[in-house]
């Protein structure tokens, strides 16, 4: 599906359904979480891609959540030290793993004949740990470390950005800037604290005003229990004019023991079965949402799910 496909079934009012989480459901899985999956476990990686197109999936977003080159550089006293010790080729291990990235959702969607009819989004993240807005850098910084990685996103020609799960004004506008400079359309996603709000702590809705401003194409919320969404969802009708939706995770977040490792798992999972998804999935329509998706502690049922309630409903959602 081009872009342009995208941005006229929205403006049409109608829905698009995004993929649901790599990470989770690759470690769900036995994938041990090294190199994002990018290096030896790339089977693994086309295979869910695949999973999430069969499912009826209308946007593929790239395996790079939480993927950039701090993840490497931050075990370090600092790049010199990282030379120094660290193994070959990690200042350049990042480019190489976000255009694997891109070639995987590439190849999956090819392998289910489905090339002209699912887009692929490249996912920028935090540059530090999504659920720390404390950690967030400073704004100049953010910027320039997001232009490297939208470039070569639109180097293999992904056709849109999503800045995912931002947890701060700053980082989410540094992030947009990027992906507009490399020339690509960016949706912006937020990721809530308890109070409804940006997990900083930061009105939601200045936050969209400001992406708004700074010509982000579409605003959501995600990684948050589907309850908040819902309530975050609500309050954005009336209050944007750009296409909004969101995609929430599903059970209780188990910290990995190792900084080295990173092992992304959600517990209690079972609480959220696709069924009682998308009956919340529902809701959201019935606020406004037209994109929709699904986040960690889900898996390609969900997105099956969300299809087939969609498609029953000539993808109006109602």
């Amino acid at each position: 599906m081009s872009y342009a496909n995208i941005q006229q079934r929205l403006r049409n009012g109608q829905t698009v359904l995004l993929d649901g989480p790599m990470n989770s459901e690759l470690v769900r899985r036995g994938v041990r979480w090294r190199k994002h999956g990018l290096l030896t476990d790339t089977a693994a990686v086309q295979q869910l891609h695949e999973e999430y197109v069969a499912a009826g999936a209308d946007v593929l977003r790239t395996n790079t959540f939480q993927l950039n080159p701090k993840t490497y550089l931050n075990v370090f006293r600092n790049a010199s030290h990282q030379a120094h010790i660290g193994a070959p080729g990690l200042a350049d291990l990042v480019p190489k793993l976000l255009r694997t990235s891109v070639q995987l959702a590439a190849k999956a969607r090819a392998k289910r004949g489905k090339t002209e009819a699912v887009a692929i989004a490249g996912m920028l993240s935090p540059l530090q740990h999504c659920y720390r807005p404390d950690m967030v850098p400073p704004f100049e910084d953010a910027q320039r470390e997001h232009e490297a990685m939208a470039r070569v996103f639109a180097e293999e020609k992904v056709d849109f950005i999503i800045a995912e799960s931002m947890n701060t004004i700053s980082e989410a506008k540094a992030a947009l800037a990027a992906g507009r400079a490399a020339g690509l359309p960016v949706w912006v996603s937020f990721v809530l604290g308890p109070e409804g709000e940006l997990l900083s702590r930061e009105p939601l809705a200045q936050a969209i005003k400001e992406m708004e401003s700074a010509g982000a194409e579409a605003v959501l919320v995600s990684n948050s229990p589907p309850e908040d969404v819902g309530i975050a969802i609500s309050r954005m009708k009336g209050a944007t004019k750009l296409p909004y939706g969101g995609f929430a995770h599903a059970g209780k977040f188990s910290p990995p023991s190792w900084k080295f490792d990173f092992f992304p798992q959600f517990t209690e999972t079972e609480t959220w079965p696709p069924d009682r998804y998308t009956k919340e999935a529902k809701r959201w329509r019935e606020s406004g949402a037209t994109i929709f998706g699904s986040c960690c502690g889900t898996g390609p049922a969900h997105i099956a799910a969300l299809s087939a309630w969609l498609h029953a409903n000539g993808r109006s959602g109602h």
